[in-house]
């Protein structure tokens, strides 16, 4: 972070070289979705297991084992049993899938809800991240996502998007 008072200098001196753009709101959330990055408040909140969240990926080995965190005795019988639904990514050619939008399935049963979406423009394709039970979670399933009180397909897909660069740690 920066102090307020040196906030201009800091932005003036960014612009002063020619690539560097400035980048809204949409911009953001373009990235963040293309990586599968949730949002806290739209795609996770203090009510979402990481196991749900599909988040497992931040709890190492050894947290797992030694059950030292918050959670842990319902977070690891998750990630040994079946979770009831799970964050999915989603695709779909025509309108953007905003949040709420319903999931259904092929028989029209809303089953889950978008939680953020908009366009890709990597992908030049729709993309969103929601709650589906878990049978329909799996990449490659055909779900039907109401936009504009128009059904469209959508199907799940891995996430992220975009590969993405990431150093993390093994």
């Amino acid at each position: 972070s920066v102090p307020a008072v040196a906030a201009v200098r800091l932005a003036t001196a960014l612009l002063e070289n020619p690539e560097v753009k400035l980048a809204g709101l949409a911009a953001r959330d373009s990235l963040r979705l293309e990586a599968g990055l949730c949002l806290y408040g739209n795609d996770i909140d203090d009510h979402t297991t990481p196991v749900e969240g599909s988040l497992s990926w931040t709890l190492g080995k050894r947290r797992r084992v030694a059950m030292d965190f918050p959670g842990a005795s319902v977070i690891v019988a998750q990630l040994k049993g079946k979770v009831q639904r799970r964050r999915v990514g989603l695709m779909c050619e025509g309108a953007p899938m905003r949040a709420h939008s319903p999931i259904l399935n092929t028989e029209g049963t809303v089953i889950g809800t978008v939680t953020s979406g908009c366009p890709s423009p990597c992908l030049k394709k729709n993309v969103a991240m929601g709650y589906v039970p878990s049978e329909y979670s799996r990449p490659g399933t055909p779900l039907l996502v109401e936009v504009r009180r128009k059904q469209q397909v959508a199907v799940v897909s891995k996430m992220p998007f975009v590969t993405t660069n990431y150093y993390t740690l093994k």
